[in-house]
């Protein structure tokens, strides 16, 4: 049965699908499925790798067109087909997009079918990487993403399993994440349309002396997935990030701090053209009440004291100084009386949402792809969510604000 929700999102749009010589490419008949199920033409373009992975006719029924697989494989055919073929999508998306490809395209190499058609197109382009984890961490990599970036849209893979046997970053999103993607590309949501969404992400530095600091384990995960939900949506991002290792999610703005001070100092500075402040940055609650501005040497005591004072409650004065158009969320990390302690948390902070999680809970703690959190709004509405990836938790949490921005828009 067809699925209303997603019946013909894509009518009348022609697609054109790149397909690499990677293990993923296998993926690439259930986007062709989830694409036609939108009524979409499809058009494959297959590289002559591609085609030791899975076979053209497979595709070619599936997409009911005939695949190219070659850049002189029609003789027949009048004029040049990478032309006419990259003029005519309304959208094209390579996935896989391998190391290989990528590099190409980053670079102006055009030798093949598939990398002569991405040279010509003029319609937007997507890229579904899908790699080794070291080879996408490869610095060379790399730099050729922060290229593609700047002119083409990136759906980021998947950390996980991979076909080579290690575990990490590199696996193609899903099917079914890839044509969300094109559907809120032609489709945005209106709801986010006009909305600036401001999230803060990871942990803060409070420094002891020039060598040392206070912090914690946040990596960040969280955080960016939220701020890359957001402009998948259509809102205005701005993400203010203290010190992690993750790249800045496309078409974000972000803002590096530091202490808990910093972030504080640029929260509030952007707060007044916010509509949404999602509060997920594990800022440090406690910093040096004196800061040495010269290394502490060991020396010959066992012990030593430090003298600690609070840092700023920056979710607090977010919800004293916002507008009242504002949607405010918060995160409440508990190990104990989990649901208790966040109600009395988002009573006492005035907050419209809280997401509550537990990091001794596996899956849900700190540095890690997953978690397992519970959403509480205003109204006490309480809903337990599985294990997920961080990047679906997003999409759920964004769900529920959605949910808030229509409930206050019917008054309620």
């Amino acid at each position: 049965m067809t699925n209303p929700e997603i019946e013909k999102k894509l009518e009348n749009r022609r697609i054109v699908l790149g397909i690499t010589g990677g293990i993923a490419a296998y993926k690439s008949c259930y986007l062709i499925r989830e694409l036609i199920k939108r009524e979409a033409t499809v058009q494959v373009i297959m590289t002559r790798s591609a085609q030791r992975f899975i076979t053209s006719l497979t595709l070619e029924t599936l997409s009911r067109n005939p695949v190219v697989t070659d850049m002189f494989d029609d003789p027949g055919a009048f004029g040049p087909r990478h032309i006419e073929i990259a003029q005519s999508p309304d959208l094209m998306v390579v996935a896989p997009a391998t190391y290989n490809i990528m590099g190409k395209v980053a670079n102006g190499i055009a030798d093949d079918f598939l990398s002569t058609a991405i040279s010509a197109s003029c319609c937007p382009i997507f890229f579904a990487p899908a790699m080794n984890n070291f080879m996408f961490k490869n610095p060379i990599m790399q730099e050729n993403l922060a290229k593609l970036k700047r002119h083409y849209r990136l759906i980021m893979p998947e950390s996980g399993d991979l076909a080579c046997g290690y575990s990490g970053e590199g696996r193609m999103a899903e099917p079914e994440t890839i044509c969300q993607m094109i559907d809120q590309f032609f489709h945005p949501n209106p709801i986010w349309a006009d909305k600036t969404v401001l999230v803060t992400a990871g942990p803060t530095r409070e420094k002891i002396d020039p060598v040392r600091f206070i912090s914690n384990f946040s990596s960040g995960k969280m955080g960016f997935a939220l701020a890359q939900a957001s402009e998948r949506r259509g809102a205005r991002t701005i993400l203010i990030s203290g010190p992690v290792h993750l790249p800045t999610p496309d078409r974000v703005r972000r803002i590096q701090v530091q202490t808990a001070e910093e972030m504080r100092e640029a929260v509030l500075r952007e707060l007044p053209n916010v509509d949404v402040a999602i509060k997920s940055a594990a800022v440090s609650d406690y910093q040096p009440s004196h800061y040495a501005s010269q290394k502490i040497k060991k020396g010959n005591q066992e012990q030593i004291e430090l003298a600690l004072k609070k840092t700023p409650d920056i979710l607090s004065e977010i919800s004293e100084k916002k507008s009242d158009r504002t949607i405010v969320v918060g995160f409440a990390l508990e190990t104990d009386s989990e649901i208790e302690h966040a109600r009395q948390k988002m009573i006492k902070k005035n907050l419209d949402m809280i997401v509550i999680n537990n990091p001794n809970i596996e899956g849900a703690g700190f540095q890690v792809d997953t978690n397992l959190v519970t959403l509480m709004s205003r109204n006490h509405q309480i809903e337990s969510l599985p294990l997920l990836t961080k990047r679906k938790v997003a999409e759920k949490i964004l769900n529920r604000i959605e949910s808030i921005f229509l409930d206050k828009d019917r008054g309620i």
